[in-house]
């Protein structure tokens, strides 16, 4: 019994000789057009499985690291927790236990844990 990876490769080696040899398929006159076809639908399903559902992840992600805000809890790619004290250009500063601050590039935000409304942020 072949797999259909067998029979994909035997179906290529096929194509692949006759056209070698010179030879045409007289029978179907479509026939040379079945690789370009293949490759046209591997080429969307890749599409479709891998790089638009990865598009869409950092859409999402740029939109969450847009839209932080002082008091936002949050936890860094390192697994720090921590709550939002001031935001810069790129960098954000966390408060974590007893008023220790520390500085991170905004990129570093891996979630937002709790999200503060625009009326709850408060200055210390």
């Amino acid at each position: 019994m072949m797999t259909m990876f067998e029979g994909m490769t035997s179906s290529a080696l096929m194509q692949a000789m006759d056209w070698a040899s010179g030879a045409q398929a007289t029978d179907n006159p479509y026939a040379q057009y079945t690789s370009l076809i293949f490759l046209v639908v591997m080429f969307a399903l890749f599409y479709f499985i891998l790089i638009r559902p990865q598009q869409k992840k950092q859409k999402e992600r740029n939109k969450m690291l847009a839209t932080l805000a002082r008091g936002d809890q949050v936890v860094t790619i390192g697994g720090l927790h921590g709550t939002i004290d001031s935001i810069l250009d790129d960098k954000v500063v966390l408060k974590v236990g007893d008023g220790m601050r520390l500085t991170f590039d905004r990129a570093a935000i891996g979630s937002v844990q709790k999200k503060t409304s625009a009326g709850d942020t408060k200055k210390d």
